[in-house]
């Protein structure tokens, strides 16, 4: 159970980092408030640094160690959990994941320039 919920939390951390480049995107081309404010914007960037930075230097991600120690290493899972396992573990060679997140983060800067957030009201 407590697994489940730390893939649930890993996914979700998966969806903010990807989903966030492509809101930021959009929400800049549509005017969305929200995804120019700074908080967001910094706790964003944030993540997918500390994403690259375990990529880079072949670091496990700390969800993924955790979720395997409390299944044992087995990584057997009820249904959904196990959906939501092959979405998000994927088999590939460690120079893909560096090069993907790579790419994000400088689709991240491109946006931080492209869609500024905004500055801190005084």
């Amino acid at each position: 159970m407590l697994a489940d919920v730390v893939l649930l939390l890993h996914a979700a951390i998966v969806l903010f980092n990807g989903g966030g480049v492509l809101a930021i995107a959009v929400g800049g081309a549509l005017g969305w408030a929200w995804v120019r404010h700074r908080v967001f914007r910094v706790a964003h960037l944030g993540a997918l640094g500390f994403v690259a930075v375990e990529a880079l230097l072949g670091v496990t991600c700390p969800l993924t160690t955790l979720e395997g120690w409390l299944r044992g290493e087995a990584m057997t899972s009820g249904f959904v959990a196990g959906w939501i396992s092959r979405w998000l573990y994927w088999d590939w060679p460690a120079w893909v994941f560096v090069a993907l997140y790579s790419g994000v983060i400088f689709a991240a800067a491109v946006l931080w320039i492209g869609v500024p957030p905004r500055a801190r009201k005084n």
